[in-house]
C-alpha cells in the first residue's frame, strides 16, 4: 500500500466525507489482506476491516503525522486483529466440545468436494500460521505478506526493532520445525 497523500488526510480530518471515502477505497484491501491472515476467516476479517474504519474514522483528528499514515494505519488494523482473535480464542473454548463433535475438516467440505489447489495451498499457509502465537503470527503477516520493512513493523507494532527480530526469528524456527515433521 502506498502513503495516503496528506492533503487527503487533512480534508478527511476537517469533515470532508469524499477524502474518507478515498482513504478507505486505498486502504481497505490491505486492512481486510491483514485481518485475513491474522483471524483467518474471511467472516471475522471482514468485521475487523469494519471496526478498523470506524476506528480510523473516530481517530482521526487525533492523527498528526508523526508517523506516515500507512505505518498508523497497520498499527489499528494488527491490533484490531489481535484483539478479535483474543476474543475468538475466549468463544472457541467454549465451542470446543460442539466443533468436536461436528468432527471439522477444513480440507473437505460435504457440500463442495475437495477444495482448490489454491484454496488447500492457503489451508496450509493458515495451518502454519496457527501453530504461531498470535504476536509471531502479526509480524509474519507484517513481513512476509504484506512485505512491510523491520522499521515499519515496529513502528506499526510499537515494539522495539529488535523484538520484531526476535519475533521473525522465533516464528521462522518454528515454522521449519513443523515442515521438518511433515516429511
Amino acid at each position: 500500500m502506498q502513503d495516503i497523500a496528506k492533503e487527503i488526510v487533512i480534508k478527511a480530518q476537517a469533515g470532508d466525507t469524499g477524502s474518507f471515502r478515498s482513504i478507505y477505497e486505498e486502504t481497505a484491501g490491505f486492512v481486510y489482506n491483514v485481518a485475513l491472515r491474522i483471524v483467518k476467516r474471511s467472516q471475522d476479517a471482514e468485521e475487523v476491516a469494519q471496526e478498523v474504519f470506524l476506528n480510523i474514522y473516530r481517530n482521526l483528528k487525533s492523527f498528526h503525522f508523526q508517523s506516515s499514515f500507512k505505518t498508523w494505519a497497520y498499527r489499528i488494523a494488527v491490533n484490531a486483529a489481535l484483539n478479535h482473535l483474543k476474543k475468538m480464542k475466549r468463544e472457541e473454548s467454549r465451542r470446543g466440545e460442539f466443533n468436536e463433535e461436528l468432527n471439522y475438516n477444513p480440507v473437505f467440505s460435504a457440500d463442495k468436494g475437495l477444495l482448490s489447489d489454491k484454496q488447500e495451498q492457503e489451508a496450509q499457509v493458515n495451518s502454519l500460521l496457527d501453530a504461531l502465537n498470535p504476536e509471531q503470527r502479526a509480524v509474519v503477516v507484517l513481513r512476509n505478506l504484506e512485505g512491510l520493512s523491520y522499521q515499519e513493523i515496529a513502528d506499526t507494532l510499537e515494539i522495539n526493532i529488535n523484538t520484531v527480530r526476535s519475533r521473525l526469528k522465533r516464528a521462522r524456527e518454528r515454522l521449519i520445525a513443523l515442515k521438518g515433521g511433515q516429511r
